[in-house]
């Protein structure tokens, strides 16, 4: 998922964390924001959001929510498959949901995280307990999703077959790879959009067959044209 807050006016920074492909970020909702629609993007967050702390499952569609002005966000964004090992649940386990961490963490630990003064040191620091490192093959399936290269093409790059990348992805990403393809090939195409490209240039760059291929897959995951994704 992407950050709740920060529109303008507002305040979100991100940074690299300490931790391998794991982004930390803040943010905090400023006053009249509008509802924010939170697009897929192949990763998971823990998040500590107002003291209260819960986990962001990988989503396969764009979520919208309002968040409450003044609402403040600490959390950790865990990329390439590295989130299941920290939570201790398969990410399939996960997707589309929002679940309490003391639902899979000691209600203890959680409790002294949501009361720390500095939530993202907390987490860093529980995660880094957990920490078991990055699957190699997830990391080589990301990177052949991000070049847009087939399904075929990633299992031979990640030195398994189709069904064992499919029951791996399950795992760690919370779905398949054809499914990461296409929510990786959505933020390539919404990431050029946003830098001023037409349309018809973000289709053919992006890899969609044509922009109507483009127009549909956005509607699909997102829930709205580009148009208005934009907007």
């Amino acid at each position: 998922m992407s950050y709740p807050g920060g529109t303008v006016g507002g305040v979100y920074e991100e940074w690299n964390s300490v931790l391998p492909h794991v982004v930390a970020w803040r943010s905090v909702t400023p006053p009249g924001s509008s509802s924010k629609r939170i697009l897929p993007d192949g990763c998971l967050d823990l998040i500590w959001q107002d003291g209260t702390v819960f986990v962001a499952g990988p989503d396969t569609t764009a979520q919208v929510g309002l968040p409450s002005p003044g609402s403040r966000y600490a959390a950790l964004r865990f990329g390439a498959g590295t989130g299941p090992g920290v939570l201790g649940v398969p990410a399939c386990e996960l997707v589309d949901r929002r679940v309490p961490l003391d639902a899979l963490w000691p209600p203890a630990e959680v409790r002294a995280i949501a009361e720390a003064d500095d939530p993202v040191i907390a987490l860093t620091a529980a995660a880094s307990r957990r920490w078991q490192g990055a699957d190699r093959a997830m990391l080589a399936l990301a990177a052949a999703a991000r070049a847009g290269l087939p399904v075929g093409s990633a299992a031979q790059w990640c030195g398994l077959s189709a069904r064992q990348l499919q029951r791996r992805s399950n795992i760690a990403v919370g779905y398949g790879p054809k499914t990461l393809h296409r929510i990786l090939r959505l933020q390539r195409a919404v990431a050029l959009a946003r830098a001023g490209q037409p349309f018809a240039t973000v289709s053919a760059d992006a890899g969609y067959a044509d922009q109507a291929h483009l127009a549909r897959e956005v509607r699909a995951l997102s829930g709205v044209s580009l148009s208005a994704l934009l907007r």
